[in-house]
């Protein structure tokens, strides 16, 4: 099938690009791991935020062991941070490597003697000359952030003792992106109709829980109000029942975004409500995908994966051919300081 503006040779180039650099992921956790850690500060903002919330999420299914996920923009201002010390392991990341309050955030915590580790392009960014240690890739789908920040992640809690899968889920990982490019051709029809039915509505509510809500927060805004201009409400599932309910009636757009940890009991009763009082209700659950060649107890983690291939890749590819507006134009973000 053939898919809106995708690119499926350089798709499966870049998916090998990043799974090559497992063994200098690999590498790194084993030697911070020898160095020790109290606990891990990760700083991200925007998008990269919503990306780590997932591993983050996921970390504190595996144990207790201390784990923050700070948005580096408050994290600026914050007055307290005495979890922050010499023996925390801050991790960061920066596709572009110039984010500013990512920049401005690891140089806090360096000069608090405190070094920092992360992900950027390559080695000319800011970002590279910040970290003392990085990992470089330049591919930019949001599958391949996942997929790196997992596997840095997941590492360390091996080495901590708390996922003794993690080869088994690694080696599995291989196949991740080809089953990502059939979610996508399984998809790709109901995009282009959902992209069709509500492309100009003057509003819609996107709802989602647990290792999903980072996805369904990174589409609702980065995609859809960044790159698209349209009019957006993001809430927790947990949260739809104080406030965001009152907004729906029978022709107002609401996006679940279903998962499959424990908290899509608090998704089903969304979906159980919105039924009854929109007829715009439009249900994204990663549990209608099949995933080959890759563990049923794996798919937590693959969730937001399975996500992104279908909201920020496919769904966003068909919302701009429907509203006009291309998804590379700002009027504001990044054009100039403020």
């Amino acid at each position: 099938m053939s898919l809106r503006n995708f690119n499926l040779e350089k798709y499966l180039k870049n998916g090998k690009t990043t799974y090559a650099q497992r063994e200098n992921i690999e590498k790194l956790a084993d030697e911070l791991t020898k160095e020790g850690f109290e606990n891990i500060v990760v700083l991200g903002i925007g998008g990269t935020w919503a990306e780590w919330y997932p591993v983050v999420e996921y970390c504190k299914h595996l144990s207790d062991f201390p784990i923050y996920l700070e948005n580096a923009g408050e994290f600026l201002v914050k007055q307290n941070m005495s979890y922050l010390t010499k023996k925390s392991l801050v991790l960061t990341a920066s596709a572009s490597g110039n984010t500013k309050e990512i920049l401005e955030a690891s140089k806090l915590c360096i000069s608090k003697g405190i070094p920092v580790f992360g992900f950027t392009k390559d080695e000319t960014t800011p970002l590279a000359k910040l970290l003392t240690k990085a990992i470089y890739n330049p591919c930019g789908d949001c599958e391949d952030s996942y997929l790196m920040y997992f596997m840095l992640a997941l590492r360390l809690y091996k080495n901590l003792g708390y996922f003794s899968q993690y080869d088994r889920w690694a080696d599995q990982m291989k196949n991740l992106h080809t089953n990502l490019i059939r979610i996508r051709e399984e998809f790709e029809p109901r995009a282009a109709e959902i992209a069709r039915k509500y492309s100009k509505e003057p509003y819609t509510m996107f709802v989602g829980s647990g290792v999903l809500w980072g996805e369904t927060y990174l589409f609702s805004m980065c995609i859809l109000e960044e790159m698209q201009w349209v009019r957006t409400k993001a809430v927790k599932s947990s949260d739809f029942f104080h406030g965001p309910l009152e907004l729906v009636e029978k022709d107002l757009p609401v996006f679940l975004v279903m998962g499959e940890d424990e908290y899509r009991q608090l998704d089903e009763r969304v979906e159980r409500f919105a039924k009854k009082f929109t007829d715009k209700l439009e249900v994204f659950d990663t549990k209608d995908f099949q995933l080959t060649d890759i563990d049923d107890e794996f798919r937590v983690i693959v969730s937001p994966m399975i996500a992104t291939a279908i909201l920020t890749e496919r769904l966003a590819a068909h919302y701009e051919l429907n509203t006009g507006h291309s998804l590379e134009f700002r009027r504001y973000y990044r054009q100039f300081e403020y």
